[in-house]
C-alpha cells in the first residue's frame, strides 16, 4: 500500500503531488478519513483528475501520506545516528521529531486506527525505536546524556509532545519547540540553563488586575 514517487517525475508533479498529500493530511484532520477527493483537491489547489492521476485509489492517497510521515520520522532518526557529534545528533532529532509530530497533529494516529492492517506498524516501531536506543548509547559514551537516560524516557516525550493542545497549528509547533528546548536540557549530563525558544500563546490571554496600593488602613 505505498505510493512510490518516480525517479523521473518532473518538478511541477513533485509539486501538485507534495500538496495534494500535505492537503489530505490536514483535510482528515479536520473532516475525518470519509473527507472526499473533491474536498482534497481543493485544498491542493489542483483538480480531482490531478489527484486521481497520482493515486488512483483514495486508499493509495492515504496510505501515500502516512509512508510519507514514516519516511521522515526515519530520516530524521537516520540523520542523528550519522552525525559525528552524538550528543548533537540526538539533541537535533529530539527538535526534529517534536516538530514533525506537532505538524503531523495526529494523522498517523488517525490512520493506523483506521487501517490497522495496511501495514506491518511493529516492524516499523521496531526499526525506530532500535535506532533511538543507538542515538542514546551513542550520547552516554560521549558523556553527554545523563547516565540514567533509558529508552522509556525518549518514548515518554513523545507521548508528552502529543499531549500538546494549542489554538492553532502555528502556535502547537512553537510550543513544541519550547518543549524539545527543555527536554533536552533535562537529557543533559551536566544541565545547564540556556536561553529557550518564545513562550507560545496557548490558552486566551487572561486578564490579571492590578492591586491597589495599600494605604495602611484597616478594611
Amino acid at each position: 500500500m505505498t505510493a512510490r514517487l518516480p525517479r523521473n517525475l518532473r518538478s511541477d508533479a513533485r509539486d501538485n503531488r507534495d500538496r495534494i498529500l500535505d492537503a489530505t493530511r490536514s483535510a482528515f484532520l479536520t473532516g475525518g478519513l470519509d473527507v472526499p477527493i473533491r474536498e482534497i483537491a481543493r485544498r491542493a489547489e489542483v483538480g480531482p483528475a490531478t489527484v486521481y492521476r497520482h493515486f488512483p485509489t483514495k486508499e493509495m492517497l492515504v496510505a501515500a501520506a502516512f509512508t510519507d510521515q514514516m519516511l521522515a520520522w526515519r530520516s530524521i532518526l537516520d540523520e542523528g545516528l550519522a552525525d559525528p557529534d552524538p550528543w548533537h545528533g540526538f539533541c537535533v532529532t529530539v527538535e526534529k521529531l517534536c516538530e514533525l509530530q506537532a505538524r503531523d497533529r495526529g494523522f498517523i494516529a488517525a490512520f493506523k486506527s483506521a487501517f490497522p492492517r495496511a501495514m506491518d506498524f511493529a516492524a516499523n516501531r521496531s526499526s525506530s525505536l532500535t535506532s533511538a536506543a543507538e542515538l542514546i548509547r551513542r550520547a552516554k559514551d560521549a558523556g553527554r546524556l545523563r547516565p540514567d537516560a533509558v529508552l522509556e524516557d525518549l518514548i515518554l516525550m513523545i507521548m508528552a509532545n502529543a499531549g500538546i493542545n494549542a489554538s492553532t497549528p502555528a502556535a502547537g509547533i512553537a510550543a513544541s519547540r519550547r518543549f524539545a528546548a527543555l527536554m533536552i536540557q533535562a537529557f543533559q549530563a551536566s544541565p545547564a540553563p540556556s536561553p529557550l525558544p518564545p513562550v507560545p500563546q496557548l490558552t486566551p490571554a487572561v486578564s490579571v488586575p492590578r492591586r491597589r496600593p495599600s494605604d495602611g488602613s484597616a478594611r
